[in-house]
Parts: structure tokens; C-alpha cells; sequence
């Protein structure tokens, strides 16, 4: 059996229950605006809570209208735990960090009601949806137990038991009779993992439902279905056999398709977890129209988030060249970039060498990017990344130029200029170096010639050993 119930899988701590010092908190002014309410309306469900808990644990100025409309949101739930975790969350920053704001009650009083109500509900669901796989378990009806299991995952996903949640999607697989049945497993898993933001095993179930698609698709394939009809002794009234109809085929690339972006998403939040950038933009740009991510798109992910993330990967670890291919020449991704306006100027500005406008950009949405749940760890390195790919970028014409003019051309004091500089040398972006005295960078001169030189009597040292060792063979 292909189980893999995995015991160590706890939830992953979320932002409600991480301390943030003062020096963490992000400020929302007018020189780094952001709208709460049009924010927060591109998402639904449990991600729209979860993003709210992370803005009042990071945003002072936004806890009080983030809490007020968490506690709206959560009652449209079934989860109370979530409940008293947002409650804590707002209680904590204020007693933790010195943060002067309202008590939790006069912002929005408990509702104990639907509290009572809903823990009656969720107890009553339990007990059914047991019973009903305990009866289908003894009856040993494998399609309606595979049912059972999934609706338990369900249920336990909607009330925030994630761990029971995964133990029943995956104890599903064991009763699965078709290759559909372990995609809608690996699809159900993935929405979980993302959601619980347990990046580690996403890979693992990316790699079951790429083999499960290809198997849907062969099997709804022209020629399986050909075979099928052949084999069931279909024949039309002229005594021919049934063709396939075009729809079969075409259904089926659009089922891959629909799974494919899917995937590709899942992959950039994992690859973008791990720091992998170059990766994550590649995977961020292939997600297909948002039509293709059906009720993904609110419930686990924006457009504009697609957007944001694959611009800034890319940034930071693409050429310009790539950036041109893969960005500005996909029509696909350019309908997510329309989401987020600010993203094709930023784009612009790079191609441009406008420099100082990318960090102005950057500098201005700083607190759009703090505030979202899956950037906010990675953005200051990505904001390096693309301050020092755009130094080496901006020096790559010329043989000596004066930080002066650098000074000018990204912002900088000459001060941080120089120090930045002298780091992208050290770490050998830029073959250069410093004339202190008069400010000046200056490309490192190279002789071509001496260069293909040795490049050459390297080689033949190269070959002159293999032949030495394959001589030393054939007398062995």
C-alpha cells in the first residue's frame, strides 16, 4: 500500500503566536500606504484570517481595524480555536511590546453564542461522519470508505485540526481505485500543506499528481478510449467502430492544464520558502490564466500575490534577458501583473537601469510586501539581491566610473555607495576596485591573451593526464 501517514507532521506555528519586538513593526504612512479593506477583500476563508493575524501581530497601526475584522470573519467559520488565537494575538502585542491600544472587548465583544453553537454543531458533525466511516469500514464498501476519509479531512480542515486533517486525506489513498481519486487526494493535501504553510512536503505531493495527471490523461486518451470502445464491442449503425470524439481529448489538456497551475503555484511557494528564487520565479511565471486555479485563487492565493512574488524572484536572480522572455513577453503572467500596476513600473524602471526608482518602488511598497504572510520573511534579502545585481548591472559598461555619479544615479550617500561597492567586489560580482582618494571604481584590466594562454596549457595538462591514466590501464 502507498501510505505515507506521517506522525511527525504538527502544524507549523503561525504568525499569531510569534513574538514581534518593536523594531519589527511595520509602519503604514503616507510614504508607505496600504489599504486594509481592499487588501484583505482578494481572499477568503481561513487565508483571509490568517493574513489578518499576521498584519495585527506586525502592524500596530492596522491591529485595531485588522482585529475588528477578524473577529466579523471568523464567525462565518467553524473554527474557534482560530477564535482564541486571534484574541491572544491582539491581547499579546499590546502587554508584550508596550503598544498603548483598546482592549480586545471594546473593540468587539465575545460572541458567546456562536461559540456554544458552533462547538455543538462541530461535535454533532464528528460523531456522524465517524459513524459513517465506521459502518462503510465494517460493510467494506472501499469507494464509500475513500469518501469517508475525505469528508473527514473535510471537516477536520474546516475546525483547524490540520493534523487530522492530513492523517484522513492520506489514509484515503489506501481505498483510491483510480488515478482520479489520488489527484483529488494530492490536490486536497497541497490546499492543506499551503494553507498550514508546511512547505517541506509540498514536493512529495507534487510528484504523486504529476504522475496522477498523466495517468488521467492516458487514460481519456484518443486511442484508451478507442480501445475501450473496441473492447465493449461498440460499433455505430454502419457497423463501423465509434471514433473518439475531439471533446475527449480536449478535455482532458484542459484537466492537465488546471492541474498544472496548480502545481506550478504549489512549487513557487516552495521553492520560495526555501530561498530558492531563481526556481520560484520560474514556477511563479508558468501558473496559468487564474481561471485554471479555480477557487484557489481567495481561498489559498490573489493574482495580484502571483504577481508580486514572480516579479520580485525574478528580480533578484533573472537576467535581463530572462526577465524580457519570460515577463515581458508572456501574455499569460502580464494579465497578473495588471493586478498590481505598481509591478510594471517596477519591471520598467529595471529594464531601464532606473535604478533609483526600483528602490524607491521597493522602498514605497515596503510595507504591502512586510505584510504579507509568505514575503515578509524573504524580503529583505530579496531587496538586496536586487540592489546588488542592480550595482554590478549599472557598472557593467563602463572601465572606471566615479561614485559620485552612482551616488546620483541609485539615491545613495557616497558613503553607502562606496560601501556597497566594496562588498560587490569581495564577493566577486564586479571584477574591480576602489581609488579611494579620488572615488573612483575601476574595471580590472584582464589580457585576453594570457588568458587563452592558459586556458589552452591547461587543457593539454588535462589531457596529458587521462592519457597517462589510460595507459597505466591498459598495462594493468
Amino acid at each position: 500500500m502507498d501510505v505515507d501517514v506521517q506522525d511527525d507532521l504538527a502544524p507549523t506555528p503561525t504568525n499569531v503566536s510569534t513574538p514581534v519586538s518593536r523594531r519589527d513593526f511595520v509602519v503604514v504612512d503616507d510614504a508607505h500606504p496600504f489599504d486594509l479593506d481592499a487588501y484583505i477583500s482578494n481572499y477568503t476563508g481561513r487565508t483571509a484570517l490568517e493574513r489578518l493575524c499576521h498584519i495585527i501581530t506586525h502592524c500596530p497601526g492596522l491591529a485595531i481595524d485588522a482585529y475588528s475584522l477578524t473577529i466579523k470573519l471568523v464567525q462565518e467559520t467553524r473554527d474557534t480555536t482560530l477564535y482564541d488565537s486571534i484574541q491572544a494575538a491582539y491581547e499579546r502585542i499590546s502587554t508584550t511590546t508596550g503598544v498603548d491600544l483598546p482592549p480586545a472587548q471594546d473593540i468587539a465583544a465575545v460572541n458567546a453564542s456562536w461559540l456554544n453553537d458552533t462547538k455543538t454543531n462541530n461535535k454533532k458533525e464528528k460523531s456522524k461522519l465517524e459513524l459513517e466511516l465506521r459502518t462503510y469500514t465494517n460493510n467494506m464498501i472501499k469507494e464509500s470508505i475513500r469518501m469517508a476519509n475525505r469528508d473527514l479531512g473535510h471537516f477536520y480542515r474546516s475546525v483547524g485540526d490540520h493534523h487530522s486533517s492530513y492523517k484522513h486525506y492520506t489514509k484515503s489513498r489506501e481505498y483510491c481505485t483510480t488515478s482520479q481519486h489520488i489527484l483529488e487526494m494530492c490536490l486536497s493535501v497541497l490546499e492543506l500543506l499551503i494553507e498550514q504553510r508546511n512547505f517541506s512536503h509540498i514536493p512529495t505531493y507534487i510528484y504523486k499528481a504529476e504522475a496522477a495527471i498523466e495517468a488521467v490523461v492516458a487514460a481519456n486518451s484518443p486511442s484508451a478510449v478507442d480501445k475501450t470502445t473496441a473492447g465493449s464491442g461498440g460499433v455505430t449503425s454502419a457497423g463501423a467502430a465509434a471514433a473518439p470524439t475531439p471533446s475527449v481529448s480536449k478535455k482532458s489538456s484542459l484537466e492537465r492544464d488546471k492541474v498544472r497551475a496548480k502545481l506550478d503555484l504549489a512549487s513557487g511557494l516552495s521553492f520560495l520558502s526555501q530561498s530558492n528564487y531563481e526556481k520560484a520565479a520560474y514556477h511563479f511565471v508558468r501558473v496559468g490564466p487564474a481561471k485554471y486555479l479555480d477557487d484557489w485563487i481567495g481561498k489559498i492565493i490573489a493574482p495580484g500575490d502571483i504577481a508580486v512574488y514572480g516579479t520580485l524572484c525574478a528580480l533578484a536572480s533573472y537576467t535581463r534577458g530572462a526577465i524580457k522572455a519570460q515577463i515581458l513577453q508572456n501574455s499569460v503572467f502580464g494579465v497578473y501583473i495588471e493586478q498590481e500596476p505598481y509591478v510594471r513600473e517596477l519591471i520598467e524602471a529595471h529594464m531601464s537601469s532606473n535604478f533609483k526608482g526600483v528602490l524607491g518602488l521597493l522602498s514605497r511598497y515596503y510595507s504591502r510586501h512586510s505584510l504579507d504572510i509568505h514575503l515578509s520573511g524573504h524580503l529583505k534579502n530579496i531587496t538586496n539581491l536586487i540592489r546588488d545585481w542592480a550595482v554590478v548591472l549599472y557598472f557593467q559598461p563602463f572601465s572606471s566610473i566615479k561614485l559620485t555619479r552612482m551616488s546620483q544615479a541609485f539615491g545613495w550617500s557616497l558613503e553607502e555607495v562606496e560601501e556597497h561597492v566594496v562588498a560587490s567586489i569581495r564577493s566577486g560580482a564586479i571584477n574591480g576596485r576602489v581609488d579611494k582618494q579620488n572615488k573612483v571604481l575601476q574595471a580590472t584590466v584582464k589580457d585576453p591573451r594570457a588568458e587563452l594562454f592558459g586556458r589552452a596549457l591547461q587543457a593539454g595538462s588535462s589531457l596529458k593526464n587521462a592519457n597517462r591514466k589510460l595507459l597505466l590501464r591498459m598495462r594493468l
